[in-house]
């Protein structure tokens, strides 16, 4: 049976699941800007955002600033917080060919988690849920790790570490529940950093408008390096509204109620 709808026909759970990326102190004029384009077309805040306690080592998320005041005030209007790595920055040295070609290939040394060991992914896991969830002051929502990456000992350190609920490129689960797959499906996004991603992330988003069916749960992910390219932000901005026709944006959570 379909998330939409229930035999009565009411609304049974979310269509459509939006989220900003990479939140923090340096970024904040950029979520702003991503939040004004969101609520345009959601109206109401049903959206994530996906909070890093320390870009690249040099923003560093702290309690009593002025953005810190900020980020409680959205949790509090309903925008659901997710921890999204420590760093970012992905500086482990990995082993398997598989690990390099996606820390190559896949992302800019951004996929902080995927060549971490258990202790360590389950530190950084442990410190960051205690300093967000202290700032916005209720739980997170669950941990998205950065580029969607995950190694072998980040996802131990989910499971073990009860957080709710998880996403990569293809699904988001529940760890503390086995694993168990709540919703399937690619994730639509867009790639500013060359010519040649920003070329292939605006045809893939036109695609995603003119021939995917609406599934449920489908969802669609933004950055804020996203706002420097004008081309995507006007693709950002066609996307949602086509994707709003008919779907409902709703909240991450619900997907734990309606399963």
């Amino acid at each position: 049976m379909s998330l939409l709808h229930r035999p009565d026909g009411l609304p049974k759970g979310p269509s459509l699941l939006a989220s900003i990326h990479d939140v923090g102190p340096r970024s904040e004029g950029a979520v702003d800007q991503l939040s004004e384009l969101f609520l345009r077309h959601i109206g109401a805040p049903r959206y994530a955002m996906l909070v890093v306690p320390d870009h690249w080592g040099s923003a560093p998320l702290v309690p009593g600033t002025p953005f810190a005041t900020r980020l409680r005030g959205w949790a509090d209007s309903g925008i659901e917080m997710f921890l999204h790595g420590w760093f970012h920055r992905d500086v482990s040295e990995h082993a398997s060919a598989s690990a390099r070609f996606k820390a190559k290939h896949m992302t800019a040394g951004e996929g902080e988690f995927l060549g971490l060991d258990y202790a360590t992914a389950r530190d950084r896991m442990e410190r960051g849920r205690a300093l967000v969830e202290d700032i916005i002051g209720r739980p997170v929502t669950g941990f998205i790790a950065p580029a969607w990456l995950y190694g072998d000992g980040a996802r131990e350190a989910l499971r073990d570490l009860g957080f709710a609920l998880a996403e990569d490129h293809f699904r988001v689960w529940a760890p503390q529940q086995a694993d168990r797959v709540l919703a399937k499906g690619p994730v639509i996004t867009w790639a500013s950093r060359s010519k040649s991603r920003i070329a292939s992330s605006l045809a893939v988003a036109a695609i995603a408008r003119a021939l995917l069916p609406r599934r449920p749960a489908m969802r669609l992910g933004v950055h804020p390096g996203d706002v420097t390219v004008p081309a995507l932000l006007t693709s950002i901005d066609k996307t949602l509204g086509a994707l709003s026709k008919g779907g409902r944006f709703g909240q991450y959570r619900e997907l734990l109620e309606t399963h």
